[in-house]
């Protein structure tokens, strides 16, 4: 798609300020009922595709993403334009600088719509959680559009949006990605900088991109990706043009499905349309093997504690004095001395979600002198292990190239179906938890349609490939594409 309209811009078929203005106005037309977006950067947003419209007619050649416009997650910092992390301590809070991605993609002339709504501070699998408003999946409003990133996803189902970005910690791109039909991809660990990414999990969150095509999220991911000196997990990769990759010949590539994931407890309708795509694979020339990672069953465990462990941490700064919410003296009760420590605790009382108390206060307990050995430590020991698991089936001399999966194991619930169970919630991300703990870039695209209720919903199918081999996954992921 951000070929093609590249192509129309060039052409003369259209202007870049005629396009944005084309996408404001569906915005202002639907997203009342979808609730995709938080904020929108009308102004912002013209003046690069004037910019872009005038480069044109000078003859000057431009970037494929430039004057396309996209949507950035609430928790990307975008400079001069409020950015909430949906969360109402940081309500009041207007950006100050621009994160690396979105200096980057306006280098490049990219376009911003504005700023997509999700589960506040990146905590939840629904977008039912965002201090705002929940936002609905377009196929089916009744259903969730998945989270932490459901705005970035629904704005592109919806057509709102050409691309945009989203952040995954445990899944929070491919997840909703394969609820709302689109793409998703989560980069290695370390190939995208996390310089203005409001810190969820720092040793696992990673900005990447949510599109229609594979081919879209190619040519996001190579303006996006490359080394940062503001980020020292950053690593030296960069440089390349994904979408130069994509020949769709996958003749010798050996995909691995672990048996762990398909399981009797694998939902039958799921696991058949899983069966059917591990057939189109075959198609395509690929070879498909059984593979064994043991320790999966611990995964989700582990990240929940390593999670919760980090955001406690990270949001220890959201204090209500250096910037955010802070409850002034006429909003507190008569015997509220206004202490210092009655400041921090008001704010951050009123301030965060209850999804967000409850993770602070287990990361916390689990940090905690009596309990860092026997939850964090292990936890962290289990880690290695699993990258262990994954180094084996990918590197041992008779290895898979990519390991293939459900992204989850149903299609969109409704809305309330699991909001009173987190435990339930945090099922959402059995499949997709494993690629953030061991690092590999993951990649979540349509596979095929379940029934539910007279309805056909999506599913997603996730690909996982070696560390910094997003060329041959997303090569994998776009020869399934050219089959269907």
């Amino acid at each position: 798609m951000i070929k093609e309209l590249h192509q129309k811009l060039v052409n003369g078929e259209t202007t870049s300020v005629k396009l944005t203005e084309e996408y404001f106005d569906r915005i202002k037309k639907d997203d009342e009922s979808i609730g995709a977006y938080l904020t929108l950067t009308e102004d912002l947003a013209l003046r690069q595709a004037d910019l872009i419209d005038k480069k044109i007619k000078q003859g000057e050649k431009i970037d494929l993403i430039a004057g396309i416009p996209g949507a950035i997650k609430d928790n990307i910092c975008v400079a001069g334009t409020r950015t909430t992390a949906a969360s109402k301590i940081l309500d009041n809070y207007i950006a100050p600088y621009n994160a690396t991605v979105a200096e980057r993609l306006l280098k490049e002339g990219a376009v911003f719509l504005g700023k997509t709504n999700m589960d506040e501070f990146a905590c939840g699998s629904s977008t039912e959680k965002s201090a705002y408003r929940p936002t609905k999946n377009p196929l089916d409003p009744e259903r969730v559009p998945g989270g932490s990133s459901g705005g970035s996803a629904a704005a592109i189902a919806a057509d709102l949006a050409v691309w945009s970005l989203g952040s995954d910690t445990g899944g929070s791109i491919r997840q909703p990605a394969a609820y709302t039909g689109t793409v998703g991809l989560k980069p290695t660990y370390g190939r995208v900088s996390r310089y203005g990414l409001l810190a969820m999990a720092s040793s696992l969150d990673q900005i990447g991109p949510i599109v229609k095509t594979v081919e879209d999220a190619a040519i996001v991911l190579s303006r996006i990706a490359g080394e940062d000196s503001m980020d020292a997990t950053s690593a030296r990769s960069g440089g390349k043009f994904y979408e130069d990759y994509l020949n769709g010949n996958l003749a010798g590539a050996k995909i691995g499905v672990p048996r762990e994931y398909v399981g009797e407890e694998l939902d039958s309708e799921v696991k058949m349309v899983f069966e059917q795509s591990l057939k189109k694979f075959e198609k395509a020339g690929a070879e498909i093997r059984e593979v064994n990672i043991p320790l999966t069953p611990y995964a989700l465990a582990v990240y929940y504690i390593l999670m919760t462990s980090e955001l406690s941490s990270n949001l220890a700064r959201f204090d209500g004095i250096k910037y955010g919410l802070s409850i002034d003296d006429e909003q507190r009760s008569a015997d509220n001395s206004g202490t210092l420590l009655e400041i921090y605790l008001d704010s951050r009382r009123y301030g965060f979600g209850e999804e967000i108390k409850r993770r602070i206060i287990l990361g916390t307990y689990a940090l905690s002198a009596g309990y860092y050995d026997a939850y964090y430590k292990k936890a962290q020991k289990v880690r290695r292990m699993l990258r262990e698991d994954f180094e084996k089936v990918f590197n041992e001399k008779d290895g898979v190239d990519f390991i293939f999966s459900p992204t989850t194991p149903e299609p969109a619930f409704k809305f309330g179906e699991k909001s009173k169970d987190p435990l339930a919630m945090y099922l959402a991300d059995i499949y997709t938890v494993s690629a953030n703990l061991v690092g590999v870039p993951a990649i979540s695209f349509p596979i095929g349609m379940v029934k539910r209720e007279g309805k056909d919903l999506p599913l997603g199918g996730q690909l996982m490939g070696k560390w910094f081999d997003e060329e041959n996954l997303l090569n994998a992921a776009y020869a399934f594409e050219q089959l269907e």
